[in-house]
């Protein structure tokens, strides 16, 4: 089963669609783990539905200046990226920094937490290494909600991917962000398709005509006024049944 890196630009319904593959996974019988890699989104557990973990990855490994320490040990050995995990799987995950809501899992990698504490390097090559380390069995999942752009690409963070998703609402950079995540990803041997979001029939034609002619379309999600409402509000979408994620789920499996 696959590990799934969700990139696209902020605001275009990452989060949203990580949350609803999660729930749709999760009720088809399979064990799903969602990464949190997104230093400055404090909400994905609500849309979720899911309490938040005790401690972050980085904080259960003694927060983000005993990382940056072991990646100045790296720096200055020579060497080309973070090790600090052995191999594991589901099962050898802590209680401390995960969640489970029966065979659903959520875990953050680390968060922006106080003013002038400086870049986030630590949780991209923490995000890197997690996923190089981490081994899933049949029916198991890992969905990784990255942070807005295509800085975890430059970070090395789908190194561990197997596939990467791109989601496109209407908007100029978030088509431009898909074809370069597309180029990217291809350059890695990387699995790569977008899912049209938030989209009606005037903007599903205009989408694909501005899209790279080789990526893959997985799959449309029309926009939804009572998803909306439900981030709005705080609420998570784990009621909400959309028929294109199996779809999507056939495509990337």
């Amino acid at each position: 089963m696959p590990k799934v890196l969700i990139s696209g630009r902020g605001g275009c319904g990452k989060s949203t669609i990580v949350s609803l593959l999660a729930r749709k996974l999760k009720n088809n019988g399979n064990r799903i783990l969602v990464v949190d890699c997104d230093e400055s989104n404090f909400g994905l557990n609500k849309i979720l539905g899911i309490e938040k973990p005790k401690k972050t990855l980085m904080n259960n490994l003694g927060g983000k200046l005993a990382v940056r320490d072991k990646l100045l040990e790296i720096v200055q050995k020579d060497e080309n990226h973070l090790n600090i995990f052995d191999v594991m799987s589901l099962d050898d995950l802590s209680n401390d920094y995960v969640t489970w809501d029966d065979n659903l899992g959520f875990l953050e990698i680390g968060k922006i937490e106080h003013s002038m504490e400086g870049c986030a390097c630590p949780m991209g090559a923490l995000s890197r290494d997690f996923l190089n380390h981490l081994t899933i069995n049949e029916n198991e999942w890992i969905l990784v909600d990255t942070e807005a752009g295509i800085e975890h690409f430059g970070r090395g963070v789908l190194e561990g991917a197997d596939f990467i998703i791109a989601i496109v609402d209407p908007s100029e950079d978030a088509i431009l962000l898909a074809n370069k995540a597309y180029k990217l990803s291809f350059e890695n041997n990387k699995n790569f398709g977008v899912i049209l979001n938030k989209i009606d029939d005037n903007l599903e034609e205009i989408l694909k005509s501005k899209l790279d002619s080789n990526i893959a379309i997985l799959g449309i999600i029309n926009y939804s006024s009572d998803i909306a409402m439900l981030n709005l509000q705080g609420n998570s979408v784990e009621s909400v049944s959309i028929g294109v994620l199996d779809d999507i789920i056939t495509c990337i499996n």
